[in-house]
């Protein structure tokens, strides 16, 4: 009688395939995290506006009313909060994928399935997070009748890269975290860190071009800038910057994907 082993990480054909076969396990996963994140909390969801709209406020204050730089016509409220949609949502996904493997030990050395589902479901949670804050900014072009011009058409493209990056950071620091648990310390200094780094308070036109090519290598700089660009109809895009940013965008998935494989077998055994 042959016996037939199932261990994760094995059998690359099989495992991707799995990774259709158990679709509906995203599903589950990411429902229950945001019935976790918002379970016995008094205005519940209404959470995921009033984090960004906080943030935008003062970054408002600071960049805007102290440190008076250009908005180059645009409202700095709508200006901050362009910035903000991404950054939040590749903060909350960042900082969420980082614990998923860590909050699922249990799961996972008890039953197989390709983890990759695991942080791929922290970032689908906190896309949740990220359409509820576009209500709001639809909302506020509205109030200062501020009316997107044609790039509009091209932001499910720099949804689709904010999405990327998400997902490759994610699968980067969860790896690592179960390994080496002090990223859980240095997880929240990168992401407060990377909001003053990040052109969200401020447009990437104040950037010396001197620095700009460095400045691009910050892979959110791009995200950010595309949103802008589409939403806002910035003429002043910064494309070479922009294809720096998204080169190392896929730089960060093919090395995050290997990373993770790599490690994924030992999991278990870590955890």
């Amino acid at each position: 009688m042959n016996e037939i082993t199932i261990e994760a990480g094995r059998g690359e054909r099989q495992y991707w395939r799995d990774l259709w076969r158990y679709r509906e396990l995203f599903y589950f996963l990411a429902w229950r995290d945001i019935l976790v994140r918002y379970k016995q909390t008094v205005i519940g969801i209404a959470w995921a506006v009033i984090r960004p709209m906080l943030t935008m406020l003062v970054l408002s204050f600071i960049f805007g009313k102290l440190a008076k730089m250009d908005s180059g016509g645009v409202p700095y409220p709508i200006l901050v909060f362009c910035g903000m949609l991404p950054w939040q949502f590749f903060a909350t996904a960042f900082s969420e994928s980082g614990n998923s493997l860590v909050s699922n030990a249990g799961m996972i050395s008890k039953v197989y399935f390709p983890r990759l589902v695991v942080p791929v479901s922290s970032v689908i949670t906190s896309f949740v997070d990220f359409l509820i804050s576009a209500v709001l900014l639809a909302l506020m072009m509205v109030y200062y009748g501020y009316v997107p011009g044609p790039g509009i058409f091209f932001l499910p493209l720099f949804i689709a890269l904010a999405f990327a990056t998400a997902f490759g950071a994610g699968l980067w620091i969860s790896a690592l975290m179960v390994r080496y648990r002090d990223f859980r310390y240095i997880v929240p200094f990168v992401v407060q860190f990377g909001l003053y780094i990040s052109p969200v308070g401020f447009n990437s036109n104040v950037v010396p071009p001197e620095w700009r090519m460095l400045y691009a290598m910050n892979p959110m700089v791009g995200v950010i800038d595309g949103f802008r660009w589409a939403i806002l109809g910035d003429s002043r895009m910064h494309w070479p910057e922009f294809w720096m940013s998204s080169t190392l965008v896929a730089l960060i998935i093919v090395s995050g994907i290997y990373y993770f494989r790599r490690t994924e077998r030992t999991f278990a055994d870590v955890i």
